[in-house]
């Protein structure tokens, strides 16, 4: 006979999902009801009301997709990307490469400018790009790239975008709720999240959000989009405006509590306050860990703070490391992707993740791990450093 499936309980930080804060636990076990209930169809309208205060805007579509943040990603590309259409797509890290994936997908074709690996966009290569393919209809790039813990200028490259005619397409999976992110204001096209990093709710939902220029070419596709689950043609009827409803799918409802629930949480708080938060624990990790000897492979300026890309001493094996920290601490951090894997460990200070007893927990457990493994690190300073910063 089969048990109930308990989970023992850790502290994540590593690139999500992050710690679900209590209240959205809470949130998630409350009585399940139809999701075409005028009491839910009343919270889905307070829910996309907070999803405007989350990205700063009034765009009216702005919802969240009933799947996770790569469903997000996908409904940008196959709404907006048309057989044939050239679009420019930024690669410093893996999740750009997944905007190329899509693009070709749609039956696109993209247009690759490449970046090391930790840096931001190069604004100087993008522009070159839209100078030598004025034919591009899309610019699509990461916000904040969680392979990496870069950030990338996201006002600049919109501004570019926008003199070159182009539509953008921007990745906010890492950044929404944790750093500035103002969509109106940088004139953000189309823009697409998660849940499970940030906002420190469960995985598993998507926040989008598009403009009216966006929704012109969505409306006046020459083909039909490609997924019908994800065309936004077919599911405004059901989170368009309005209390009238029309039934396109049924909606995780218990989920979408707790997405509810991670955005009251946010709004309490106050957005500018939240990013400050994550900025303030990133500053006391960066003083326990540049303490000990360790650094960061992205430079200060384009520094995320709370996807922190930490660089492995010297002979230190990235997995012994990562399994005695689950293990010994019930701490996960994050490993390498792509590129970085067995380079860097990844550790996210993301929504309830960012607090301080969980910067004292990880960096004081880290040091106790390599401590015994021997590794070249400075001991006895990192928790002095972090009180002073904290």
């Amino acid at each position: 006979m089969t048990s109930s499936f308990t989970p023992p309980i850790r502290t994540l930080m590593g690139p999500g999902p992050s710690d679900v804060h209590p209240r959205i636990l809470e949130a998630l076990s409350r009585p399940t009801i139809g999701h075409l209930d005028p009491v839910f169809v009343e919270m889905m309208e307070q829910t996309k009301g907070l999803l405007q205060y989350a990205f700063q805007t009034e765009n009216s579509l702005t919802m969240p997709v009933s799947a996770p943040g790569s469903a997000g990603m996908e409904t940008c590309f196959v709404n907006l990307v048309e057989p044939g259409d050239k679009v420019i797509v930024c690669q410093n890290g893996v999740f750009g490469g997944r905007m190329k994936e899509n693009v070709e997908r749609c039956g696109g074709t993209p247009i690759m400018v490449e970046d090391e690996w930790g840096k931001a966009v190069d604004l100087a290569k993008v522009e070159a790009a839209l100078e030598q393919n004025s034919d591009a209809v899309i610019l699509a790039f990461v916000h904040a790239e969680t392979s990496t813990g870069a950030r990338s200028d996201t006002k600049e490259l919109v501004e570019l975008a926008h003199r070159h005619d182009c539509l953008t397409i921007v990745d906010s999976v890492t950044s929404l709720g944790g750093c500035e992110l103002k969509v109106d204001e940088w004139g953000i096209d189309t823009i697409y999240s998660g849940t499970q990093k940030c906002l420190s709710c469960t995985p598993g939902i998507s926040p989008i959000s598009f403009n009216e220029r966006a929704l012109d070419k969505v409306r006046n596709r020459s083909s039909k989009v490609q997924s019908w689950f994800l065309d936004l043609n077919l599911v405004m009827g059901y989170w368009g405006s309005g209390q009238k409803r029309a039934y396109h799918h049924t909606a995780p409802v218990n989920a979408l509590y707790g997405l509810h629930e991670a955005l009251c949480i946010l709004q309490e708080e106050g957005l500018e306050n939240a990013w400050m938060r994550h900025q303030k624990m990133h500053n006391a990790l960066k003083a326990g860990l540049e303490a000990m000897g360790l650094t960061f492979i992205v430079d200060e300026a384009h520094r995320l703070p709370q996807l922190n890309a930490v660089s492995i001493p010297e002979g230190v094996d990235d997995a012994s490391v990562r399994s005695r920290l689950l293990n010994e601490y019930n701490l996960e951090i994050g490993a390498g992707l792509g590129a970085l894997a067995g380079k860097v460990w990844r550790i996210g200070l993301m929504g309830h993740s960012a607090r301080a007893e969980n910067i004292l927990l990880c960096v004081g457990a880290l040091e106790a791990v390599l401590s015994d493994m021997q590794a070249p690190i400075n001991t006895g300073v990192a928790l002095g450093r972090m009180q002073q910063a904290l």
